[in-house]
């Protein structure tokens, strides 16, 4: 089994570096092995497509079904990603938010505190803010 970078995976999908997509495309089509891809790298390719190539959500999506449904391709948690898959899609929060959350709660956490007033939504966050308050 080989870890794939997100930087591989990106070429690997948009092919637009011809050296390096071809490199990437050559090694994940012809090597007779297992790849190994982790939330993090998940996470990072959903970035990068929203960031760097303002891709839209529906097309992220898509991408993401078709690597998670890739049968060379292992994962450290299918189900988290999956749950994070289908919260990005349905609640309109960020994907690496909703990792976090299902994957938090997977290891018996009640919810994840944070300032992030759009993860607070989510049902596995809490704002920091209505959970603890200062001192006057």
């Amino acid at each position: 089994m080989h870890g794939i970078d997100t930087n591989v995976l990106v070429r690997y999908i948009l092919q637009d570096d011809i050296k390096q997509a071809r490199l990437a495309t050559d090694f994940i089509e012809n090597e007779a092995s297992l790849f190994f891809i982790n939330g993090i790298v998940i996470c990072e390719l959903v970035w990068v497509l929203e960031t760097a190539y303002e891709y839209a959500r529906e097309h992220i999506i898509i991408a993401i079904e078709s690597i998670l449904k890739t049968r060379q391709f292992c994962f450290d948690d299918p189900d988290i990603l999956w749950q994070a898959l289908r919260g990005y899609k349905h609640d309109g929060a960020d994907f690496a938010d909703n990792y976090i959350g299902y994957l938090n709660h997977r290891h018996q956490c009640e919810y994840t505190v944070t300032f992030d007033k759009d993860a607070a939504r989510l049902k596995h966050f809490r704002q920091l803010s209505s959970v603890i308050s200062l001192p006057a």
